[in-house]
């Protein structure tokens, strides 16, 4: 079977895709590995979206899901391992050793959690340090826990867990936060978050749980021990390209290359969300290039 379009990830961008192309009466598969919804699903409220004042990330994520279902998207829950041009149609080879074939392949994998890449992360992941708040706030409801980042995920995370935690601390390397005002306000707010400005974790701490975080100040060089037993990382994201190498193109940082058409370096390829080289990586820019990328694979196809 040789379906008209392929899309490798089921996230705002990817379900957008599949969005348009069902529209135009396209046979579609997604390859999701993890959940669908991507990050979002992992979001506790969603606030700029247009239209939408308020919304839970997996109910955004479930809507959108139904929505495509219905107009007959096909799901695979496989990761792609590697993809191959065979001129006319492309082959994505998933991580189960399933070859699925189509005319057109759209890549919207979106980006993976950056980690802190301290002392004891690794041996305790999953085990007292977490990448998602929402997925894992509730098992430390009533202890102190801390959140490492700057961002809105780190913003969000915090404000989650300000609801669950007897304390929470919140690490930022720099004097300033790069979310957005209204999350910063929403922050300052709270009574029990403590902000560690100036600071970056040094390493985890604990025997058969975690039982602290070391941190450091960058300006004075001064450490202390926080005694936390949760650590939420949201320093960021990275991408994971390199598999569709030499099929696409990408910069230092790891992300593919694509200008607004979204059509990477070979035709019929393109990509969508936040694992395209873009400056703004949210809801909206994601789904808009999934609705870009999908009718440029349609205007492909002919």
């Amino acid at each position: 079977m040789v379906y008209d379009v392929i899309i490798i990830g089921a996230g705002p961008a990817g379900m957008t895709a599949a969005l348009y192309a069902l529209r135009a009466g396209r046979r579609v598969l997604l390859l999701e590995e993890l959940i669908y919804g991507g990050q979002v699903a992992n979001t506790p409220e969603v606030e700029n979206i247009p239209s939408i004042s308020r919304i839970d990330g997996v109910e955004f994520s479930m809507n959108l899901y139904n929505q495509i279902v219905e107009l007959g998207a096909e799901f695979t829950f496989e990761g792609a391992e590697s993809v191959e041009d065979k001129g006319d149609t492309k082959v994505v080879v998933s991580n189960a050793g399933q070859r699925y074939e189509g005319k057109t392949l759209i890549i919207a994998n979106g980006a993976k959690r950056r980690k802190m890449e301290v002392e004891g992360e690794e041996r305790f992941s999953g085990r007292g340090v977490s990448y998602c708040a929402t997925c894992d706030g509730a098992f430390f409801k009533g202890q102190e826990t801390a959140v490492v980042g700057g961002g809105n995920t780190a913003l969000e995370d915090a404000i989650y867990l300000s609801a669950l935690s007897s304390r929470v601390h919140l690490i930022h390397r720099r004097d300033t936060f790069r979310g957005s005002q209204i999350l910063v306000d929403r922050v300052l707010a709270l009574p029990n978050v403590e902000i560690h400005y100036d600071c970056i974790p040094q390493a985890v701490i604990g025997e058969d749980a975690v039982t602290g975080l070391s941190i450091k100040n960058v300006k004075t060089g001064a450490i202390q021990t926080l005694p936390v037993s949760g650590i939420f990382v949201a320093v960021g994201t990275v991408p994971d390209n390199r598999r569709f190498l030499p099929l696409v193109e990408l910069d230092e940082a790891g992300y593919i290359l694509a200008g607004e058409d979204c059509l990477t370096k070979t035709p019929g390829i393109f990509v969508a969300g936040d694992t395209r080289k873009k400056h703004l990586r949210q809801i909206v820019t994601a789904s808009a290039d999934g609705a870009v990328a999908a009718t440029m694979a349609i205007q492909h196809i002919g």
